[in-house]
This record gives C-alpha cells, sequence and structure tokens, in this order.
C-alpha cells in the first residue's frame, strides 16, 4: 500500500505564498465579490450580475488603496485627524459620481436600474466612505495584533537568551568545585575517589543532556542533589552533619532543571568552609501533588573575602536563582531567607505550573 508523500519545500512555498500581502488581500477582494453578488442580484443573469459587482469592486479597490497607502500613513498616523476625515470624504465625493457614471451608461437599456442608481446617490457615498474608514479600522486593528505578536515573539526570545546565559553561570560553576573535590582525593589517594567519578559521570550526563529541555522530571532533579550530597559528604570532616530527606510521592512533576544545585552549592561554600570541622547542612525536600517545598540550613563560617577587593565573595548563585524564578515562575514561587548569626537557612515552594 502505498503511501502519500508531502514534498516540505512544497508545502513551504503554499504557504510562503498564502502569507504574502497580494494573496491574502485578493482572496479578501473575492470573499466581497462573493458577497455582493449574494445580495445584489437584479434578476438579470450570473454574468450581468458578475460585471456589475467587477465594477463596484474596482472603485472600492480606489478609494480603499488610497486610503491605506497615502491617507492612512500621511495624516491618520500622523495625528492630523480633522484633515483626515475631510479628504477622505473629499474623496468619497470623487469615487461615488465616478461609479454611478460608468453604472449609469451601463444600464443604457434598463432605464428602471439607471432611476434605481441615481435615487439612492447618497447611500451610496455613505457606503463608499463607510468601507474606506472600515479599512483604516481593520488595519489599525491587524497592525496591533502584529506589534503584540512581535513584542511577545522578543520577550520570549530575550527570556530564552536569558536563562540559558543564567544556567551557563551555574554548570561551570559546579563542575570547578566538583573536580577540585576529585583533586583533593586523588592526592590523597583515597579508594573513594572512583565513587567520585561514577556519581561525576552521572551527573556530568544529567547536564549535558538533559538539562537543554525547559523541564525535566522532578526525580531526575533530585537524584542530581543526592548525588551532590554524596560527593560532598565524600571530602567533608567526619564532624559535618550531611541529611537529605525526600516526603512525598515523587511522579511524574515536572520541573526546570538546576534551580535548586545553587542553595547546596553555596550552603558547603560559604557556610560548611574549610574553617569548619563540626557543622551540619541538613536539606528536605517535600512534594505535595504539583507543589515542592524545599529548606536547607546550615551551619556558617566565618566570611570568605575576595582576594583582591576584601569583600565576601559569592552570591551570584542565589542572584541567579531568583533571577530564573521570576522568569520561569512568575506568581508561583516563595522564597524567603533567614539568615542568623550561626546558622543560614533558605525555604523555597513552587507550584509547579
Amino acid at each position: 500500500m502505498s503511501t502519500a508523500y508531502v514534498n516540505p519545500r512544497g508545502w513551504s512555498r503554499v504557504m510562503r505564498f498564502l502569507t504574502r500581502r497580494v494573496t491574502y488581500h485578493s482572496l479578501f477582494w473575492l470573499m466581497v465579490l462573493a458577497f455582493l453578488m449574494r445580495f445584489e442580484d437584479h434578476g438579470m443573469g450570473f454574468w450581468f450580475t458578475l460585471s456589475n459587482e467587477l465594477v463596484n469592486v474596482a472603485f472600492y479597490l480606489v478609494i480603499v488603496y488610497f486610503n491605506l497607502l497615502y491617507l492612512l500613513p500621511n495624516y491618520l498616523a500622523k495625528g492630523h485627524y480633522l484633515q483626515y476625515i475631510l479628504l477622505l470624504m473629499a474623496a468619497s465625493l470623487i469615487v461615488t459620481p465616478l461609479r454611478i457614471m460608468v453604472l449609469y451608461l451601463k444600464f443604457s437599456a434598463y432605464p428602471q436600474l439607471q432611476q434605481e442608481l441615481l435615487s439612492h446617490l447618497n447611500l451610496y457615498f455613505l457606503l463608499s466612505f463607510f468601507i474606506a474608514s472600515g479599512s483604516s479600522v481593520l488595519k489599525i486593528i491587524t497592525d496591533w495584533f502584529r506589534q503584540q505578536r512581535e513584542r511577545q515573539e522578543l520577550q520570549t526570545q530575550t527570556m530564552q537568551s536569558e536563562l540559558n546565559f543564567l544556567k551557563s553561570q551555574i554548570n561551570p560553576h559546579f563542575l570547578f568545585n566538583t573536580l577540585n573535590n576529585l583533586y583533593a582525593l586523588t592526592l590523597r589517594k583515597s579508594d573513594k575517589a572512583p565513587d567520585i567519578v561514577i556519581k561525576l559521570s552521572e551527573m556530568m550526563r544529567y547536564m549535558l543532556y538533559e538539562c537543554n529541555e525547559k523541564q525535566v522530571p522532578l526525580s531526575k532533579e533530585i537524584n542530581y542533589l543526592k548525588n551532590y550530597l554524596d560527593l560532598e559528604q565524600l571530602r567533608q570532616h567526619p564532624g559535618i552533619d550531611i541529611k537529605f530527606e525526600v516526603e512525598g510521592e515523587v511522579g511524574d512533576q515536572q520541573i526546570a532543571p538546576l534551580l535548586l544545585i545553587p542553595f547546596l552549592e553555596n550552603s558547603f561554600k560559604h557556610g560548611i568552609n574549610h574553617q569548619i570541622t563540626e557543622g551540619f547542612v541538613h536539606t528536605k525536600v517535600k512534594v505535595v501533588n504539583q507543589r515542592v517545598e524545599f529548606f536547607i540550613e546550615n551551619t556558617k563560617g566565618q566570611p570568605v573575602l575576595h582576594p583582591e577587593s576584601g569583600r565576601r565573595s559569592g552570591g551570584i548563585g542565589l542572584v541567579n536563582v531568583r533571577r530564573r524564578l521570576d522568569l520561569l515562575y512568575p506568581g508561583h514561587y516563595d522564597l524567603s531567607v533567614n539568615d542568623s548569626p550561626k546558622t543560614y537557612a533558605v525555604s523555597l515552594t513552587i507550584d509547579l505550573i
């Protein structure tokens, strides 16, 4: 059984043709012609009616495109409203008699139709004026929708570029930290080094092949956090208490990738640092349907100063994650920080939309 093959290039050409201005304008005027023929049949036959309405459409074309191409951009768009209305009325006063004259000559064999034309002269003038002004309204509406669409596309592109930039700042930061951990263990010839390599490979696979998506399964993001904490547990002092707890049912929920890892990074980099031999990092993830509650608390160490400026380093991770939350979950998250003299705690609640 043969299957019809659709040529993508051919379909693309069709779409380009249909979206050309001349194409959809032509289709619009064909619809107008069909509408006029449906409601203006004088009982004189198809070709007689068609020729009459072709004359009407021709004069409508003249006044509409005179309005769209000249009056609207040169007067209405520049705020010259009174001049625009007066010129549009003048154009209608010129076009209407010409249209009536052509039809009057065409109806030379039908005096009754000629008389009907002359008796409805004011109506034809108003019809021409309203059709021309209606084209202005339609033009304004279509331009507004186009501008809104272009603005939305620009906002989407800007947001995606910003998210990619923020995510690119997170990945190298974590990678360098982990490689430093691995380097420290290899110097001590620790038997734990192979475990780090395995966990690091799992994490790199996740970062390289799955985090390019807008959202990832929550279960994989949690597993990523577990691997990170396991790596930290390998290099920390025995007096450092690291706990990770997951509560609730983790099912098919989706979450933005690498959203929670900056909190863990900061808890070790700026909390449990090399100056502390005893302390804790306690992390809890609670899942309730489509809501995720994340909590982390750690012992505070001495502030890590920037070697050149003498100022406290760090903080870019939390700034980035707050910015990502604003972009990805606007109005659907709550982030609070409790900075006490001895501990630092972060509580984050996200409604996964």
